[in-house]
């Protein structure tokens, strides 16, 4: 070995116990030599790519450099690499470069990337980055389209490297992220869609809404959707979305496809044989060049000619249809379709099965407003249009609503009396008797509870100086307000009783519902309410404590045995309550945050009036239970479907 290797091994000696660095005097001082000498061993030393040397103050800190054997780095790791010199000329690409991009060694070594047109790195984003390099390494995310319009994604260090001979250059080490990146787009694609589907307004057109996600989720594809009409009572196209689609689509049909009819309810009958439940899930038809199963004439349920089916077909290139229902507890609202071309396939299929699954929810509970609201307008007209008077009186004791027939009555309204005790003024003139009426008023309903029906009868004198008889039924809703109707029994007969007894009896079960609502929902044992599929419909808050849940939406609209360490054991209790008996035993549940637990489990099968089992509630209890085993009690009494 030579004086000056061996000065310098034992300068690499010196600076290995100091990771933290040394100056020049500190190294001089450590190996008893000349500072000015030391000074030049270590400017040789740093060109050589031995050491590594920072300014701190005026003063230079040398430490050993950090290196690596090129040959280990491209041999041994699972990441595209590309080794660049000085003037951005390749100088070597590892195997696994090679193969992810196809291309060969003598493609590339030798030529200059900026020639190369290499996918991802010689992109203008990645070389202005490259370029760019000085000291430190660089890493940043590039993105690649393909030819057939795929994205690829990339995290790309660029690191600065120092050869064996001195001289600088540049290594670029890329990782393959598109799967996380897709992850990430598509977690916040469901996110954005649930709080749009949410926060929609009822006159914005859900249908052409969801079919433009889908062409937004499934890039060059062409989508359509069914709904179920249920005025008309059939199934019509509500939307169809992608370039150009509609406007083809009309000129092919000689009309716009948009309110088209199909008759979808032969799908379950001869030959198709579909079900709600079949049709929850993605279906592949492959209609060319040759139709797997059916031709697409078939799928259109003969509603569209032969040959404008093959037109269709052959415009947009149309190789395989994804079609799926949109489900939501064995009913079936609306069918999606996507047609994707020849040769391409359906990505991020179970991303596009969650948001149909958001849009089945959604559709679900638009319709079930529809329905409460033209029931309200339903309930608001036969109230007005009813003979008898009504009245609305809130916790207050103003008026907020009274039919036509309550001025008719009395010849007064609310701008005459706003309150009810102005009221009493006018139509009990005499003192003594309106304290009479006062004292009954209050003496029914602090007797009553809500929902309970107060009959009573008093005579009045109406506006016009009439006394009429009038049978007053106030009942008190679940928020408070006093429902009131007013039957004039000195003419008229009790024509219209029946009606206002089932009026009375419906809000008489509305609060009993409730009731029981609010005694589960206020329970500090944890309870979940399950469909017959097993998912979660309902938690009460304890439920959501003892799971660590923040929201019931975190959990409800899931299996109920995603919250146990063993699935198969909760299923057990599932299909055994779903079986119409109670399944008692313990088992260990996982709490969001991944602890677990103990817990007694109840499960109970939710059976209505007619004998069927409805669903199954779980009721929960955290900690050990004496002489428990793992579903070790099992009942068969059932219990009456009125103490639930």
């Amino acid at each position: 070995m030579s004086p000056e290797q061996e000065i310098h091994e034992r300068i690499l000696r010196t600076l290995r116990f100091r990771p933290k660095g040394m100056t020049i005097t500190e190294i001089a001082r450590a190996l008893g030599m000349n500072r000015n000498s030391v000074s030049k061993h270590l400017e040789v030393m740093q060109v050589a790519g031995q050491v590594e040397a920072r300014l701190v103050g005026n003063a230079k800190v040398y430490s050993v450099a950090q290196r690596v054997p090129l040959s280990a780095f491209l041999c041994f790791t699972q990441n595209p690499i590309l080794v660049l010199d000085a003037n951005l000329t390749i100088i070597q690409a590892n195997d696994q470069f090679l193969r992810h991009f196809g291309r060969t060694k003598e493609e590339l070594v030798g030529q200059n990337i900026r020639d190369t047109a290499i996918p991802a790195v010689s992109t203008p984003e990645a070389l202005a980055v490259i370029v760019g390099l000085e000291r430190e390494q660089v890493i940043t995310d590039v993105c690649y389209r393909n030819d057939s319009d795929r994205e690829s994604f990339y995290q790309m260090h660029a690191i600065p490297t120092t050869f064996e001979d001195g001289e600088k250059g540049c290594t670029i080490v890329l990782e393959d992220i598109t799967e996380r990146k897709r992850y990430i787009q598509n977690t916040m694609f469901l996110a954005r869609t649930a709080m749009d589907l949410v926060d929609l307004p009822p006159v914005e057109d859900i249908y052409q809404y969801i079919a433009d996600r889908l062409t937004e989720l499934v890039p060059g594809a062409r989508t359509y959707l069914f709904a179920h009409d249920e005025v008309d009572r059939q199934f019509v196209v509500r939307a169809v979305a992608g370039e150009g689609f509609r406007e083809g689509l009309t000129e092919l049909l000689g009309r716009d496809p948009v309110g088209l009819p199909l008759p979808v309810a032969r799908a379950f009958d001869a030959p198709y044989h579909q079900t709600p439940h079949v049709m929850r899930g993605m279906q592949e038809f492959a209609l060319r060049p040759e139709p797997s199963s059916w031709p697409f004439y078939d799928l259109c349920f003969g509603a569209i000619p032969e040959g404008v089916c093959e037109a269709i077909l052959s415009r947009y290139n149309i190789g395989t249809l994804w079609a799926a229902g949109l489900v939501w507890r064995e009913q079936l609202f609306g069918i999606v379709g996507i047609f994707l071309e020849q040769g391409k396939d359906l990505e991020n299929q179970e991303t596009v099965e969650s948001f149909i699954r958001q849009v089945s929810i959604a559709l679900a509970r638009r319709q079930i407003e529809g329905r409460l609201r033209r029931n309200e307008e339903r309930f608001r007209g036969m109230v007005d249009s009813s003979p008898f008077a009504v009245a609305l009186i809130n916790q207050e004791g103003r008026f907020v609503y009274v039919n036509r027939k309550f001025v008719e009555v009395f010849g007064y309204g609310p701008e005459d009396a706003p309150t009810c005790s102005e009221w009493f003024r006018l139509v009990f003139p005499d003192a003594g008797y309106r304290q009479e009426a006062v004292k009954a008023w209050r003496l029914d309903l602090e007797r009553s509870v809500a929902g309970q029906v107060r009959p009573r009868a008093f005579t009045v004198r109406c506006r016009d100086g009439s006394r009429k008889v009038i049978l007053f039924r106030p009942v008190t809703l679940p928020d408070g307000t006093q429902y009131i109707t007013y039957e004039d029994i000195t003419e008229e007969a009790r024509t219209y009783r029946l009606l206002l007894a089932d009026i009375a009896d419906l809000r008489r079960r509305e609060h009993e519902m409730l009731l029981k609502d609010r005694a589960i929902a206020s329970t500090g044992r944890a309870v979940a309410l399950l469909d017959l599929d097993g998912v979660v419909t309902y938690t009460n808050p304890a439920y959501l404590t003892l799971w660590g849940y923040r929201t019931a939406a975190d959990v409800q609209g899931s299996h109920f045995s995603r919250s146990w360490e063993h699935p198969e054991e909760a299923r057990e209790a599932v299909r055994t309550a779903l079986a119409g008996r109670i399944w008692h035993g313990e088992l260990t549940g996982i709490r969001s945050g991944g602890e677990t637990f103990r817990a007694d489990l109840l499960g109970t099968p939710i059976i209505g009036r007619d004998g069927k089992v409805l669903g199954m509630m779980a009721a929960v209890t955290a900690g050990r239970v004496k002489g428990e085993g793992s579903g070790d009690r099992v009942r068969d009494e059932v219990p009456d479907p009125e103490s639930w």
